[in-house]
Parts: C-alpha cells; sequence; structure tokens
C-alpha cells in the first residue's frame, strides 16, 4: 500500500487490488472515499485537510459520519464493504447509522451521492 498524508486527510493505493481510498475529517464530520488515480496524484501532503476533501468529495463516497451540532450525530454507510476496501482508515463513528431505505433515498434524491451505493463500473 501507498499513502499520502496531509494535516486532517489520507489516502491510500492499495496495490493489491488497484484502487484509491481518501478519508478526511474528525469529531464533526468524517469521510471516506473511494478516488481515482488522478485524484490520487493531485494529493499534495502540504494541502490543507479542505484542499484535499474537495478533491476526494468528486469521488465514491463510501461512509460518513457526522456530530455538527444541526442535529443528532448520524452515520450513513454507502458502501458495506468499507471496512475491508480501507482496513487502514482510522473510521469514526456517531450516532446511529441510517437503515438502507434511507441511505438509498439520500442516493437518488442527491446530486452529491449519486453512485454512492455501488461501483460505478457495476450496472
Amino acid at each position: 500500500m501507498l499513502f499520502k498524508k496531509g494535516s486532517g486527510w489520507k489516502a491510500c493505493f492499495d496495490s493489491d487490488s488497484g484502487r484509491y481510498f481518501g478519508e478526511y475529517g474528525g469529531m464533526q464530520d468524517y469521510h471516506l472515499f473511494e478516488i481515482t488515480k488522478e485524484m490520487f496524484e493531485k494529493l499534495d501532503k502540504k494541502m490543507r485537510e479542505s484542499e484535499a476533501g474537495s478533491i476526494m468529495h468528486e469521488g465514491r463516497h463510501l461512509y460518513m459520519s457526522i456530530n455538527d451540532r444541526c442535529g443528532p450525530p448520524y452515520t450513513i454507510v454507502f458502501d458495506d464493504d468499507y471496512e475491508k476496501l480501507c482496513p487502514w482508515a482510522d473510521v469514526i463513528k456517531n450516532g446511529k447509522v441510517w437503515p438502507d431505505e434511507l441511505t438509498d433515498a439520500a442516493e437518488k434524491l442527491l446530486e452529491s451521492e449519486k453512485g454512492s451505493r455501488k461501483p460505478k463500473n457495476e450496472e
């Protein structure tokens, strides 16, 4: 595995699977993404979390956990295999995990989450 790490973010190239992943955030909001090679190459250790997060957010959301005081904390699991895909990640868990029905609805309604529930190469 090849890692890149900056302040508040980390990315990984898994040479066994040939896939790229990234995480950013902390206690208020934590995100885990599958990213592309091009996104991975743009990441630089000097980048702030917000810059790296902007790049990663273009990828496929695997997992997110929110505890931002705007409501009760919650977690959304877009890919049930996130732990297998990213065993290196420092996953933060907050509140209850959304049920599949609610996660499916969010993926359909929110433009930013289109394609998050399944790998983009599967139909």
